[in-house]
């Protein structure tokens, strides 16, 4: 590569690191919103499946369409992705999470939320009954609300016999990990945790199936809601790493092709030297 193609490459990896280098302090930027985001609506989810679970420990044989158990014939999946790439492995491995549960094709069908996810299952001839674009980096509960409307209406019409929600945790800023929680049927905890709530003395009326009905649809909308924040915190943070691997890479790069740059320079002037030299020389 000579010096005029070196000094070229030198720019265009400037370039480039100058974009990754600014993407890295929005996402920083996006990052911190979105996890103080997270921070307070995740105490109201908890609370509320909390209660559910109080409700599923303090009283036994409840009957209810939410809780019992069905042959599954076929299964909803949820699954939350991004709109956008260069995130290094957020999106493939959401989708990986949701596809390792997978054994038959024709038994899933799905709700994608992002880009990435509606490309991929779409791509590969899967059942997508719904599809929520441009609303990956900025949820809002009425999303959710939607979302887990037409859950629970393909759930009550028997069109479904489970729903699974597959989400990214936000375990830190350098580390997201693929998640896949079942919403439906609910799922009462081991007798220690339900005993530790302390609802065995809670009167429910008028009845604790119809507390369950009010209470476990907004179960799952905030549930929903949760992984929706929880998944764009964890998008930022993967971005913002990615970005800041790239802009590492840039300046390595750079620093390579400087290193090759002098060298060549050098050579060059070496040989200018040599020729002066044999020049004077054929002279004498």
């Amino acid at each position: 590569m000579g010096m005029r193609d070196i000094k070229r490459r030198i720019k265009s990896v400037n370039s480039t690191k100058q974009i990754t280098n600014a993407m890295k302090l929005v996402s920083t930027a996006k990052l911190k919103r979105t996890r103080d985001r997270f921070e307070r609506v995740k105490p109201y989810f908890e609370t509320v499946n909390e209660t559910i679970q109080g409700i599923l420990g303090s009283a036994s044989n409840i009957d209810h369409q939410y809780i019992s158990e069905r042959e599954i014939k076929k299964s909803l999946y949820i699954v939350i992705t991004s709109d956008r790439g260069l995130c290094g492995g957020y999106n493939i491995n959401a989708i990986k999470k949701a596809l390792e549960d997978i054994e038959d094709k024709e038994k899933a069908s799905f709700i994608v939320i992002g880009q990435r996810a509606e490309g991929y299952f779409s791509k590969r001839n899967y059942e997508i009954i719904g599809e929520y674009l441009h609303i990956s980096e900025k949820p809002e509960y009425r999303h959710a609300k939607d979302i887990a409307r037409l859950a629970l209406q393909l759930y009550k019409d028997g069109k479904i016999d489970e729903i699974k929600l597959v989400y990214t945790e936000f375990a830190s800023t350098i580390s997201q990990v693929p998640n896949r929680l079942k919403l439906l049927p609910v799922s009462k905890q081991d007798e220690e945790q339900a005993e530790e709530k302390e609802f065995k003395y809670v009167s429910y009326e008028p009845s604790p199936g119809a507390v369950l009905d009010y209470l476990i649809p907004k179960y799952i909308e905030s549930t929903i809601f949760g992984a929706l924040v929880e998944s764009a915190a964890s998008e930022q943070a993967a971005r913002r790493l990615a970005m800041e691997s790239a802009t590492d890479n840039a300046e390595e790069m750079i620093g390579n092709l400087t290193l090759s740059f002098n060298q060549a320079r050098q050579a060059a002037i070496t040989n200018e030297i040599i020729e002066i030299v044999g020049g004077a020389e054929a002279l004498k």
